[in-house]
């Protein structure tokens, strides 16, 4: 009878703190490093983390991180989570020092479904180069007004001044005062909407974007590539009590769903709710462990 006590003892012991274990804290599995570019939410790179409207976004090749949207793939130079902003580089980007042309640019244009998401900044100039007469820019030129403009004090007035024109050969005012629409149109990202070379009938582009209260002298200093601003879409509210009760961001197999990972757990909420409901039924556990444990006795 001894032995068949203290064996049952045993059991039990090992048992009980099972059905007290609270265990779905956990550090945040989501949170990942590609180079010296930390990748947290609402970005991730694996499958299941992060915000829903980032998925199959950013992909890490030989410590290169890359953000590939339906115009093309860009490097990422840096996140900026505290200013929500992403800063890409693109290779077929004009420069001061370089025009690139031939149409091989990406531009810029992201998914439908995934749009209201990205925008690039309000400061981030987009410069078209060698567009056609017959491109959507000039429809009704000249009667009708250009959507060329300046971009936070950046434009092709400016640009205009650069060694890359006179090194491809072309004129470095192009027909800016001509009848015919002009060499180089500077937009926003919100006039059109989308940067498409094949669409807009253009030869080339260069991005630059403004890093105010810095004041650059002419656009041989200016930041060349292309700066996007996000957003999650009033979802902060669900992350920040996910994180707040030791959770990590997420979204559910079928792409849509927020979750709250929870260590081996998921919420719809919180890890809160999830210990909670954890908690009732290692309690239940545990009550049907003592009776089986009393029972046991008894019959020792």
């Amino acid at each position: 009878m001894s032995a068949l006590f203290f064996i049952t003892l045993s059991i039990f012991s090992s048992l009980v703190p099972l059905g007290f274990a609270n265990n779905v804290h956990a550090s945040n599995p989501c949170r990942s490093y590609c180079g010296n570019i930390t990748i947290d939410y609402p970005f991730a790179l694996q499958y299941g983390c992060g915000h829903p409207g980032f998925r199959d976004l950013l992909f890490c090749m030989n410590d290169v991180l890359m953000f590939h949207i339906s115009s093309g793939s860009y490097r990422v130079l840096e996140i900026d989570y505290a200013y929500q902003s992403v800063t890409l580089h693109e290779p077929h980007l004009s420069t001061c020092d370089t025009l690139v042309l031939g149409g091989k640019g990406n531009g810029f244009a992201v998914e439908q479904w995934r749009s209201p998401y990205f925008n690039p900044t309000a400061d981030n100039v987009f410069m078209l180069i060698g567009c056609s007469a017959q491109s959507s820019l000039f429809q009704g030129f000249p009667g009708k007004h250009l959507p060329c403009r300046n971009v936070s004090g950046m434009g092709c007035e400016e640009y205009y001044g650069c060694q890359a024109w006179s090194l491809a050969g072309r004129g470095q005012m192009g027909s800016m005062f001509g009848s015919g629409p002009p060499e180089c149109c500077a937009v926003s990202f919100e006039a059109i909407k989308a940067i498409n070379l094949s669409k807009l009938g253009c030869e080339g582009y260069s991005s630059a974007y403004s890093l105010a209260p810095l004041k650059v002298d002419g656009p041989s200093e200016w930041s060349y590539g292309i700066r996007v601003k996000y957003s999650v879409q009033g979802n902060e509210q669900f992350c920040r009590a996910c994180e707040a009760t030791g959770g990590t961001c997420g979204y559910g197999s079928d792409g849509i769903r927020q979750l709250c990972m929870c260590g081996n757990m998921n919420s719809t909420s919180n890890c809160d709710s999830a210990t909670s409901a954890t908690s009732r039924r290692r309690g239940h556990g545990l009550v049907t462990l003592t009776a089986i444990f009393f029972c046991i006795l008894a019959w020792i």
